[in-house]
């Protein structure tokens, strides 16, 4: 979206804390950020998905998207549920009809750099039991700059087209594919069943035209030919969608009858039979070295393309491989999307800012004078953290060569995987007469709280907590935020209103609003943007979240190392809200039956474990926190249908190798069937299935005498089951 001005200060005001160079973040700074990106992206979404309205370019959200992966590689363990590359789309609009799909459209992992490529084949090859050496094909084909759209043939005719939305749920557009030419109505030859996916896109000489007949009609402008596209496609009067220029690559499927091919190849090669568009770029590659080649041959292409590529996305050919590779929760792990690289721009350092997040990190953001960079004028960028200023990293190194940044410099730009773009470097030889280096503040400037830097943490935090009016307000926000309450008609705009008023200062206070203003009718539809009806949708939206899932409502308190995946991880360990509290207080001296195991729950951590037990321990926090559930039925986790699992409800622990299935695989399939695998052995092991070279593992189960059997002996258990 050209001309959108960066400016993080008009988001959440958390987007800025925490954010350091991803090759310097601790692990508990990576939670946090990998936290904030998933909400920033959340927020992304469904403006542009739900209400055509981008509030960010698109270089901007994959910027981010950039940012979280960079995060997500180098810490695989902290990857949330809720990461940019596992969330697809958002919400469908109320506009269309809802379509499910039979199939889940599914979003694609980022690669950045030639590492990423090779690390991606080194884990194909991992997963499947492959030696480096075992001949591996992949598919490499331009990533199209659009809008996913699923077509479904039934008898060889177009009976249905919808959106990809949230991944599960789509929008009924069936209308406006029909307008587009290069989706045809008929089909010969094909399954009784089909379901084609690919991308709606515009053309440059398209998108120009557009714009042009749009100046003249005194109609709406589009900021680029992806934007043009999208509105043009989700248009509910599918007349204006005929007038536009859209155009259709076909590159996948969903829904089948039979399969189309053995290959992924092949079955591409089969949809242009049929009579699709195919992209003609489309090439087979026999490991990470021609994947590279090509990547960079359609690089070099893609000025002279005419339509928007981002990237370029490798696949397994090998379908049956591929179904052995499975999927993450939205992401399959045969293909990943190698995206292009970032730009650059000089501009002048105006002033640096000081902005206080939800944790109280004290962030400095970069004012600049406006420059555009790739397409998108920039006025901020993160300058990461006081050592970043000065010239150092986390560990006391020299970055940028020791150079300091001071306020007035002339700084180089750089929009690559960060939430916002950064200030990578500085032209001493135009820094003007008498600058002086920057102060970095000690005192919070919202509240005037002291900001300390604890030993080995690469932020300053303000001490003031929830006097904090930047804390409060930040902490609110998430609790309402997507992945948490999502209270429809509460938004951050609602929750700064209501907070400035003194209408709400926890979250408690959300489900009280109505009973401690009367009616609160009245009060609230006489505010500015609000009426009855509003208010009274605000109300109800409200009581419909007093019933809540375990895991949403653990996410939605915003305790610190704590994200939506571990949430949701915890949620299914404990099962029931009052179980979990309990624990909480059986480990409040960090020792003990409980304490280990929460600990013993995969993927988390003792600094995880002891920023949750302390937030239950706080005499404060428990109360707030007990005072919000009054009003709440919190829902407990729904196990999985494993009736004749023989292993549901058991600690399962692999160790060893295994010959017959890899560990990835093993792990995958005793928890479809109801057992929880742990990595390690204790009293709570049910069983531990050991492989040749199982050590000490296999040693401290014979000594608790847990049963252990090995992977013929575990083949056999599951059976078919």
């Amino acid at each position: 979206m050209q001309g959108v001005v960066i400016c993080p200060g008009s988001g959440s005001g958390d987007d800025l804390d925490d954010i350091i160079a991803v090759d310097t973040l601790s692990e508990d700074q990576a939670r946090d950020e990998l936290a904030r990106l998933a909400a920033l992206l959340g927020d992304a979404n469904r403006a542009y998905h739900s209400k055509d309205a981008p509030e960010i370019s698109d270089a901007d959200y994959d910027a981010m998207k950039q940012r979280n992966a960079a995060i997500e590689a180098r810490f695989p363990a902290l990857k949330r549920d809720d990461s940019p590359s596992e969330q697809v789309g958002a919400t469908p609009s109320d506009g269309f009809a809802k379509v499910t799909h039979a199939v889940r459209m599914l979003s694609l992992g980022n690669a950045f750099d030639d590492e990423d490529i090779t690390e991606f084949d080194t884990r194909i090859r991992k997963y499947l039991g492959l030696e480096a050496a075992a001949p591996l094909t992949y598919t490499a084909e331009p990533k199209i700059d659009g809008l996913s759209l699923s077509l479904r043939y039934e008898q060889g005719i177009l009976v249905q087209a919808a959106t990809r939305g949230d991944g599960s749920v789509g929008e009924n557009v069936t209308a406006n594919a029909r307008t587009i030419d290069d989706i045809p109505e008929r089909i010969s030859e094909a399954p009784e069943v089909l379901e084609v996916r690919g991308e709606v896109y515009m053309s440059h000489a398209d998108f120009e035209d557009l714009n042009a007949r749009q100046g003249e009609r005194g109609g709406k402008i589009f900021a680029n030919p992806r934007n043009a596209a999208a509105g043009s496609l989700r248009q509910l009067d599918s007349t204006i969608t005929r007038d536009r220029p859209l155009r259709f690559f076909a590159y996948a499927w969903g829904d089948l009858s039979a399969p189309l091919a053995d290959t992924q190849k092949g079955a591409i090669d089969r949809l242009a039979k049929m009579g699709f568009s195919t992209n003609q770029l489309t090439a087979l590659c026999d490991g990470p070295n021609e994947m590279l080649a090509h990547y960079r041959e359609i690089e070099q292409k893609r000025a002279t393309l005419g339509y928007d590529i981002d990237g370029v996305v490798y696949k397994v050919n090998d379908l049956a491989l591929q179904g052995r590779l499975g999927f993450r929760s939205t992401t399959p792990r045969w293909a990943i999307a190698h995206k292009f690289p970032a730009e650059l721009a000089w501009t002048r350092l105006e002033a640096i800012d000081i902005q206080v997040g939800r944790t109280g990190a004290l962030s400095p953001v970069a004012r600049l004078t406006p420059v555009t960079v790739g397409g998108v004028v920039v006025s901020n960028a993160t300058l990461h953290n006081e050592d970043y200023i000065k010239g150092l990293d986390s560990k006391g190194n020299q970055i940028r060569g020791g150079k300091e940044i001071y306020v007035g410099d002339w700084v180089q730009v750089y929009r690559a995987g960060d939430v916002i773009p950064k200030v990578a470097d500085v032209d001493l030889a135009k820094r003007p007469d008498g600058a002086t280096p920057y102060e970095y503040p000690t005192i919070c400037p919202e509240c005037g709280s002291e900001a300390i830097r604890e030993e080995g943490d690469a932020v300053r935090r303000c001490t003031g907590g929830l006097i904090c009016p930047a804390q409060a307000v930040e902490k609110l926000k998430h609790f309402v935020s997507r992945a948490a309450f999502d209270i429809e008609g509460l938004g951050a705009k609602q929750v700064e209103q209501f907070y400035r008023d003194g209408w709400i200062a926890e979250p408690a206070d959300i489900f009280t609003l109505r009973d401690r203003y009367g009616s609160g009718m009245q009060q609230l539809k006489n505010r500015e943007g609000w009426g009855e009806k509003s208010a009274t949708n605000l109300f109800e939206a409200i009581d419909e979240k007093r019933n809540i899932p375990f895991g949403r409502l653990l996410f939605a308190l915003g305790i610190r190392h704590v994200g939506e995946a571990a949430s949701n991880m915890i949620a299914r360990v404990y099962g029931a809200w009052d179980e979990f509290t309990g624990a909480m207080d059986g480990a409040a001296d960090f020792d003990g039956a409980e304490w280990e195991r929460l600990l013993g729950i995969d993927g988390v951590g003792e600094v995880m474990a002891r920023s949750l037990v302390t937030a239950f321990a706080q005499e404060h926090e428990r109360a707030g926190i007990d005072r919000l559930t009054a009003h709440l039925n919190v829902e407990e986790v729904e196990q999985p249908d494993t009736e004749g699992s023989p292993v549901a409800g058991k600690t399962v622990v692999f160790t060893g190798s295994l010959e017959k299935m890899t560990r990835a695989e093993a792990k995958a399939r005793a928890e479809a069937l109801g057992a929880k695998v742990s990595g390690s052995v204790s009293a709570k092991t049910d069983l531990v299935v050991a492989g040749p070279g199982a050590g000490s593992k296999a040693k401290k189960a014979a000594d608790l005498g847990v049963e252990t059997i090995d992977e013929d002996g575990w083949l056999a258990l599951i059976g078919d089951a």
